[in-house]
């Protein structure tokens, strides 16, 4: 997968790989998230037990292959099957590559769609534009805060797509019946451990469905992941917290956020101003 500039060619930047451990629930399986720029490195042949998902961000390029050689650009989507041997370098001597990739477990790509055996990308290099903005975005913000509910709510529908998308497996049926029931327990039961929720694996099992099917009830019936829905539940929360006069700090901890930097960016995203603009401007309408 590949790295390097800035966005402008010619342009290097020092070679640096970076790892992320998320999880996918509380005390679920762990994902590792890859963001890499190099300039000249050239991989070892290597295989990985998980398929290998990358978006190409920058450069260009080439990956030795099942027999061939994969060129791949900025927007590209690779995937690459568990325990198939490939290597990675840049595609010319001028510019480098940037990519960013995951790691995922083969059961994440087979959930939704049809059959027991692995889903089987014919081409490795996809073409998706949208998918590859929303698997780049995933990573990015994921990479910076890895809350594993988020995880949880965002890789696995984005690998799910992937799979019924591109590769030969057929998808399954995404009626889900009683969706609205199964969205309202599923929100309870994140409201009432907001400071530590439970997986949505385990939800899905205590519920008789797959995540992918628990994941497509509750989108369909609240308009939003889960993950999304509990933040903004947090957010109102922490309103009242900061109406008392706690400081965001404080308040971050005890609505679920992982810090306030978690909180703040949240709070933005909802209310459009920082945790501490609001306290200072609903403190100031008291005087």
């Amino acid at each position: 997968m590949g790295v390097p500039q800035d966005g402008r060619r010619g342009c290097r930047v020092a070679e640096e790989a970076l790892w992320t451990r998320t999880r996918l629930g509380r005390g679920g399986p762990p994902l590792d998230l890859l963001t890499a720029s190099f300039d000249k490195h050239v991989y070892a042949p290597h295989a990985h037990e998980e398929f290998t998902v990358g978006v190409c961000v920058g450069g260009s390029e080439i990956i030795d292959y099942r027999g061939g050689h994969i060129h791949n650009g900025p927007g590209a989507i690779v995937v690459l099957a568990p325990g198939e041997m490939h290597t990675g370098g840049p595609a010319n001597s001028t510019d480098g590559y940037a990519y960013r990739a995951l790691y995922a477990l083969p059961s994440l790509l087979a959930d939704g769609v049809l059959g027991t055996g692995l889903p089987h990308f014919r081409d490795p290099v996809l073409d998706d534009p949208e998918l590859a903005a929303a698997l780049r975005l995933a990573h990015t913000e994921l990479s910076a805060c890895p809350d594993p509910l988020e995880s949880e709510s965002r890789l696995p529908w984005l690998l799910t797509a992937l799979a019924r998308r591109h590769s030969t497996a057929r998808a399954a049926d995404d009626t889900v019946p009683g969706a609205a029931q199964i969205a309202h327990l599923v929100r309870d039961r994140l409201a009432d451990e907001l400071l530590a929720p439970p997986s949505l694996a385990d939800l899905a099992t205590a519920l008789g469905l797959s995540r992918y099917q628990l994941l497509r009830a509750f989108r369909t019936a609240m308009g939003v992941p889960p993950y999304a829905w509990l933040a903004q539940y947090r957010v109102a929360r922490a309103r009242g917290l900061l109406e008392s006069g706690l400081r965001p700090a404080e308040v971050a901890p005890l609505v679920g956020f992982a810090d306030q930097a978690h909180l703040t960016r949240w709070f933005r995203r909802v209310l459009g101003v920082t945790p501490a603009a609001y306290r200072n401007s609903v403190q100031d309408s008291w005087c």
